[in-house]
């Protein structure tokens, strides 16, 4: 899932980082590309938290919702991609029949995208974007 972040830097001061979605969840580094990092670890544990609170997971929304929150004004935006997948549950092995030449495109697509591990990661990506969940 992508999540929207903002970036606020002050004079004398690291990155800090905000995950508008995400309430609570923050973050900060040296460099942006420590926080943008560092924000990864940051939603790990807070979705861990989440789970074990029997909590409902946040929901990706686009930037475009946040940009009139005057709290983010003056921030630079960015996106930092975070697979949910570990914290929605036991997997569960099922039967599926796909047509053929689909189940070809997806193959193609695990082969050539790193953010699929397997036809089973695709097709749960597919399925969380569709269910917006």
């Amino acid at each position: 899932m992508k999540f929207p972040v903002v970036l606020h830097k002050d004079t004398d001061s690291d990155f800090g980082v905000t995950v508008p979605d995400v309430p609570g969840c923050f973050s900060a580094g040296a460099t942006v590309s420590q926080a943008l990092e560092n924000t990864e670890e940051a939603l790990a544990l807070h979705f861990e938290g989440l789970v074990a609170d029997g909590a409902e997971l946040p929901q990706a929304q686009e930037i475009d919702v946040h940009l009139v929150n005057p709290d983010y004004a003056g921030g630079l935006w960015a996106v930092v991609d975070f697979d949910v997948t570990p914290y929605l549950g036991k997997s569960v092995r099922f039967n599926a029949s796909l047509p053929e030449n689909l189940l070809h495109r997806i193959d193609e697509r695990v082969q050539k995208d790193r953010r699929y591990a397997s036809r089973s990661g695709f097709l749960a990506t597919a399925a969380l974007r569709e269910l917006g969940s």
